[in-house]
């Protein structure tokens, strides 16, 4: 895996990308100043060095999950970030929230996935014919419909199986809730996120510009490319068969 903090030309494309600057000093959260080169026209300014530190460490814990075969969630519900992080994730099969976080996600994973079982199963109907047999036209309307809210909410975790082990998110603070129930789970949170925001609630900060698209882009190619590369590496445990009992010997 490539590292970011001591390479130069790195460090100027974040520049070139916007990534070094942050919001007005009086929206700054106190949690980022260690991460600050200091402020112009009274608007806070990331120190370069660090956004590229703290990056490699986020990439590491990435390209070692993949190695591990391990699952990782993607979010983003700002409108400036979900179309970026939505095909970052598709790109690597990854599942992924970008249109609502729905309470619960996370929480109550086992109604959540009843939900996403209902939409596969209307899917496979609709696709075999088997809706039009069943069903009315009126009653396939309001199917349709209700196949268009599921798959508007769930579609983009619809092979999450089971409880992601790590979640990307971009900006914390817009989705608290997502972070929050990650907490509850205890499931390591990697943030891209602006001086707004409060980096002790999450593990592996990135503390750099989350609303520009050319930022947000930028830091979100590296952590998926990393991930990607350590997946790559993934071998899975071999099943082992299960050993039919022996029948003893009748004395």
């Amino acid at each position: 895996m490539s590292t970011t903090s001591n390479n130069p030309t790195f460090i100027d494309r974040l520049f070139k990308s916007g990534s070094h600057f942050g919001f007005k000093k009086s929206r700054r959260h106190p949690t980022v100043t260690s991460y600050l080169y200091g402020t112009k026209d009274g608007n806070d300014i990331f120190d370069l060095e660090k956004v590229a530190t703290s990056l490699d460490a986020a990439k590491a814990i990435l390209s070692d999950a993949g190695t591990q075969g391990k699952s990782v969630l993607f979010v983003s519900t700002k409108d400036e970030s979900a179309v970026i992080v939505k095909a970052a994730a598709e790109k690597i099969a990854a599942p992924y929230v970008t249109n609502r976080w729905i309470g619960g996600m996370l929480s109550n994973f086992s109604e959540i996935k009843k939900r996403i079982n209902r939409l596969e199963a209307l899917v496979n109907e609709r696709e075999s014919g088997e809706l039009e047999r069943k069903y009315t036209k009126k009653e396939r309307v309001v199917i349709s419909r209700e196949v268009d809210k599921l798959t508007f909410n769930f579609f983009g975790i619809s092979k999450m199986v089971k409880l992601p082990d790590l979640m990307v998110v971009v900006d914390p603070r817009h989705d608290a809730i997502a972070v929050t129930e990650a907490q509850g789970k205890h499931i390591p949170v990697i943030a891209i996120m602006s001086s707004d925001c409060d980096t002790n609630k999450v593990q592996y900060p990135v503390v750099a510009n989350d609303s520009l698209q050319s930022s947000v882009s930028l830091l979100i190619d590296e952590l998926v490319a990393a991930y990607a590369a350590g997946k790559t590496a993934y071998v899975p445990k071999p099943v082992e068969a299960r050993r039919a009992p022996t029948r003893r010997r009748a004395e």
